[in-house]
């Protein structure tokens, strides 16, 4: 629990969930994010909840679609679970509303970012496993969330990396390439966590962030994508 910052769960979100913490605890760790606290944040529960999520939908996946072979069964898959589509399945959440982050990535827009959206659906995934350690429950939960993107999946054809595609988007377009510098590095290696800043031409610099450089960049590529396509 965070000190002097327990937040009451709005029952509104666990109905929207489909799942009550009896830890409440548990759910506020999900909804934390790195810049209010190094120790006490979503981390942990994302790692755990990222491979949760790709076993439920590829469970899902291998007994929905028996004549589909490995290739397209692994970009099926990768359509689903790629921020993206996390960051739809944070919105009919209404997760934006929910999050816990410091002033500064408040100020950000950081309850808006689709990557720490995303990063939030998979602490969301871990949490309930580790309180319920059923399975089953959790499989119902993810796939419910799921329901409106699970007919007539089409793989993506994005499954480059945002950096590369953003690269590619500006080079069709004649446009210089982005600039990317690292503003902050916080933690001891291998626990470091990077904020990158990137500049477009013509366009407000945006921020990114992970656990190595390359995570961050790739962030922050991924926000100046969603503008640009939009």
């Amino acid at each position: 629990m965070i000190k002097g910052q327990f937040k009451v769960s709005d029952p509104r979100l666990q109905s929207r969930i489909g799942y009550v913490f009896k830890q409440p605890e548990l759910l506020q760790l999900a909804l934390t994010h790195r810049s209010v606290s190094h120790k006490y944040n979503y981390e942990r529960l994302e790692f755990l909840g990222d491979s949760l999520l790709g076993m439920i939908i590829a469970n899902y996946l291998y007994h929905a679609y028996p004549t589909e072979n490995e290739g397209r069964l692994t970009r099926m898959r990768a359509t689903l679970v790629r921020q993206e589509a996390l960051g739809k399945i944070a919105n009919d959440l209404k997760l934006s509303t929910s999050l816990i982050l410091s002033t500064g990535e408040l100020k950000s827009g950081g309850h808006h970012r689709e990557s720490i959206l995303a990063d939030t659906v998979e602490a969301l995934i871990g949490a309930i496993y580790t309180e319920s350690q059923d399975l089953p429950l959790l499989r119902s939960i993810v796939l419910k969330w799921y329901e409106p993107y699970l007919e007539n999946i089409e793989p993506t054809d994005q499954l480059k990396d945002p950096k590369s595609r953003l690269q590619e988007y500006l080079q069709a377009r004649k446009k210089h390439l982005p600039v990317y510098e690292v503003v902050d590095i916080q933690g001891d290696a291998p626990n470091q966590h990077f904020k990158v800043e990137c500049t477009v031409d013509g366009l407000p610099k945006m921020m990114g962030e992970g656990s190595s450089r390359r995570f961050a960049e790739q962030a922050v590529a991924a926000e100046f994508l969603k503008l640009l396509e939009q």
